[in-house]
């Protein structure tokens, strides 16, 4: 990977940059005292609520709560990246960007994967206008209903029979760089091949417009049907999304975007006339997807097949999008029919019944009770309480605002209980758990201890647990337990020096060092189950202090049917 930008030039460059120019180049900024005012770009308004403070060099919105520095703000507004906006701020300072120990040999490196997946991009896109049997590639793409406009938008092109067209044709470049940029494969034996043969290609591109990788698609039947670039030093797939660069380009605005399968879903959604698709690639929606996503465009739609795979998708995409959805954001789910497929439906039903569906796609807050009451009795009290013992966790990964307190509401609503009931309860729940203080007096279970000695050096446990249990586990509260894992699930690359580094100056550093420190006594092989078993007991300690909790909420309301009840619920769940 390319050298990190040091934190203390981004600082220095924060200093050096006036965020009133940044914002006044890009809006109409009115002094109003001490701070400026215009429209909020990021919600519509009629009346100014958007602030921007020279003395302090930030802005915020008292409409949507939108805050941040200039990079935020070129991040959010240009819809850049972090190292794009950093750039950007940059070159309007006049200051070259460093990059520490390593950078220039990996810089390097970038660059000549840009320049082979550049020609690369060019010489897929001559065999489709020049190839001998470039005719059964137009055939096919007509047949698909694509026309030559589109095509040539998306850069499609066409990777020959055989076994080393490209590799011939990018020879000056040499074998090492063609393998380093995906483009040939090494075998057991040291000889290279073309990665992609017989295939249909779409160029990956970021958010700048350069080609990163590429993703091919048979003509017929064969396996597998589409076939991507693997990692390279620049094509990470957890981060990219296929056509996002494209639907910037053909939109001055994006308000919605719709996150489909595969690459022909894009394109044909663009064909008819829908050009705010993208797609990941041949990955499940993760936390940097929809952080990306939600950088682009306010709207996510998430659409998937309506069989039982489709719906466990759209439940693991849901639970990964929940701690991204911050104020403004909103999130839902499409299902399609049968058989099904974008490409497929927007052909036989058109754009207009197209549009109609997505109109009609489910809330992220519905999908949410409709996934976790399935097979509860809503009418008793026995199942209304067990979906908010379900639910709150889930909830609890909602970043604090307007879209948290109404699905609070909207689960007070469908529990027959209120919003404060419940928020007393979990807020209860959170500070009720025993704990046992540590020599350096900082508070934290046993279990806890436990279970964050062993994240800390081995963080992927996290991500090898099932969607429902890490969610469970990232909702249980705000201890120093809780505020870790959730980090980890936002981070999921992070290491032991990136956590520490974050939690230096915060409550519970210490602690955490502390915890480094002590030996793990089982062995990495165990450790897995080690980890397994501690978050059960974790899991079933939070559930009886609900339940304990719920009971103070039902003491309080004075009902003796809904004790009762509530003593047969305990009862059956002991």
């Amino acid at each position: 990977m390319a050298g990190r930008i040091p934190q203390s030039f981004i600082n220095d460059l924060l200093t050096r940059i006036d965020i009133v120019d940044v914002i006044d180049a890009r809006l109409t900024l009115r002094k109003t005292g001490r701070n400026f005012q215009a429209l909020c770009p990021f919600h519509d308004e009629k009346t100014a609520s958007f602030s921007v403070n020279p003395e302090k060099q930030f802005y915020y919105c008292f409409g949507c709560g939108a805050t941040g520095t200039a990079l935020t703000f070129l991040m959010e507004h240009d819809r850049l990246d972090f190292v794009a906006a950093v750039e950007a701020l940059a070159s309007i300072a006049g200051v070259e960007v460093p990059r520490e120990r390593g950078a220039r040999t990996d810089d390097e490196l970038h660059g000549r994967l840009l320049k082979v997946l550049e020609e690369a991009d060019k010489y897929f896109r001559r065999m489709l206008r020049g190839h001998p049997e470039a005719a059964r590639v137009v055939d096919y793409l007509k047949a698909r209903g694509l026309t030559g406009v589109i095509a040539r938008d998306f850069g499609i092109g066409f990777a020959p029979p055989g076994w080393d067209g490209l590799k011939t044709a990018l020879g000056s470049f040499g074998d090492a760089d063609l393998v380093a940029a995906g483009l040939l494969v090494k075998n057991e034996q040291g000889r290279t091949y073309d990665r992609f043969r017989d295939r249909v290609t779409f160029p990956i591109r970021n958010t700048r417009g350069r080609v990163i990788a590429f993703g091919g698609r048979v003509l017929g039947n064969e396996q597998p049907k589409y076939l991507n670039s693997p990692e390279t030093e620049v094509f990470h797939k957890g981060r990219e999304l296929y056509g996002l660069y494209e639907a910037r380009m053909a939109l001055r605005r994006i308000d919605r975007l719709l996150v489909v399968e595969g690459y022909m879903d894009v394109v044909a959604l663009a064909q008819a006339g829908i050009p705010n698709a993208v797609a990941t690639l041949g990955t499940a929606s993760g936390v940097s997807h929809f952080e990306k996503l939600f950088r682009a465009a306010p709207e996510v739609v998430c659409c998937f097949d309506g069989d039982n795979a489709g719906r466990e998708a759209a439940w693991k995409a849901l639970a990964v999008a929940l701690p991204t959805l911050a104020a403004g954001h909103q999130l839902s789910f499409m299902f399609l029919p049968d058989g099904e497929d974008p490409d497929s439906l927007v052909r036989k039903e058109g754009k207009a019944r197209f549009l109609e569906r997505i109109g009609g796609a489910i809330s992220a807050a519905e999908y949410l009770f409709q996934g976790l009451g399935r097979g509860l009795d809503l009418n008793s009290l026995d199942g209304q309480a067990r979906l908010a013992e379900l639910a709150l966790p889930y909830i609890r990964t909602i970043p604090d605002g307007v879209l948290r307190e109404l699905t609070m509401e909207r689960l007070a609503t469908i529990t027959k209980t209120s919003s404060e009931a419940l928020n007393r309860g979990a807020k209860m729940s959170r500070t009720s758990r025993g704990r046992r203080p540590l020599p350096d007096g900082k508070g934290a279970s046993r279990l806890s201890e436990r279970l964050l000695t062993i994240l800390l050096k081995h963080p992927e446990f996290l991500g090898q647990l099932d969607d429902h249990r890490r969610a469970r586990l990232i909702g249980i509260g705000d201890t120093l337990l809780g505020r870790v894992v959730r980090y980890l699930a936002e981070q999921p690359d992070a290491d032991l020096a990136s956590l520490l580094g974050y939690w230096a100056g915060q409550e519970g550093h210490e602690t955490l060092v502390e915890l480094v420190d002590r030996p793990l006594v089982l062995k990495d092989e165990a450790l897995g189950d080690e980890f397994d078993d501690a978050v059960t007991q974790c899991l079933s300690a939070v559930e009886r202090a609900n339940r304990r909790v719920f009971l103070e909420v039902l003491k309080e309301e004075g009902s003796a049917e809904a004790l009762a009840q509530y003593w047969r619920l305990k009862q059956k769940a002991d």
